[in-house]
């Protein structure tokens, strides 16, 4: 993600825990043009009211849980534009009072000769989404896959749009909220860019552009 980002000429503040956890919100959002979400640990499942399943293999950070869902309210409050990928998609939909399928097998990467290996799928994108025309066209792609939650239409928040779709099994790839400007959550990996259309590559541009927008609308109301 920071090499995709710092490749386009973008200044990268990384937030983890460790270091930024107990700093106060508005102290680590200021100056800040939008927020990515990258993909990481499961999501906590008490965050979206479930037990965990002892059968799911979860990988749990709930330090980060609460440093992303507190980074992400700052930015939704103030229509900041988000790009979520993968588990931070998960998260958007957790933090407007969504669920999540805690285990797919079937998604995730596969080690092969001592190295992860994406799987891949075909997705269909809306052509109603604001990441349509940001990709260049609504439609069918082949997208990696290297997730083991993920959400169909029964646990997608009711603030949310499904824009994108898995055409296997119908698990949601794409998810933007009709309230706010630019807030677009993608399942795939667009940062693995020789696993997806190179088209793909205009959600961090569009991203960019959207976020420096942001930046000179907060200077000029200073």
């Amino acid at each position: 993600y920071v090499q995709v980002m710092e490749s386009l000429g973008v200044v990268v503040r990384l937030m983890v825990p460790e270091t930024e956890g107990g700093i106060p919100t508005d102290q680590l959002m200021h100056g800040v043009g939008g927020l990515l979400l990258p993909g990481g640990p499961d999501v906590e499942p008490s965050r979206y009211g479930a037990a965990p399943d002892p059968d799911a293999g979860l990988s749990l950070d709930p330090l980060l849980d609460e440093l992303e869902l507190r980074l992400l309210d700052y930015a939704l409050e103030r229509d900041m534009p988000v790009l979520a990928i993968c588990r931070g998609m998960q998260l958007l939909n957790v933090a407007f009072g969504g669920q999540l399928i805690q285990d797919l097998p079937g998604h995730r990467a596969q080690k092969q000769d001592g190295r992860w290996v994406s799987q891949s799928h075909l997705i269909y994108l809306s052509p109603g989404s604001k990441a349509a025309p940001i990709i260049g066209s609504a439609g069918f792609f082949r997208v990696n896959s290297r997730h083991h939650q993920g959400l169909k239409e029964a646990q997608r928040a009711a603030g949310l749009m499904t824009t994108g779709y898995s055409v296997d099994d119908g698990l949601i790839e794409g998810l933007e909220s009709p309230d706010h400007s630019w807030v677009i959550g993608v399942q795939c990996h667009p940062e693995l860019q020789d696993e997806v259309p190179s088209s793909f590559a205009n959600l961090f541009i569009g991203f960019q552009e959207r976020a420096e927008l942001f930046t000179s609308a907060a200077q000029t109301t200073v």
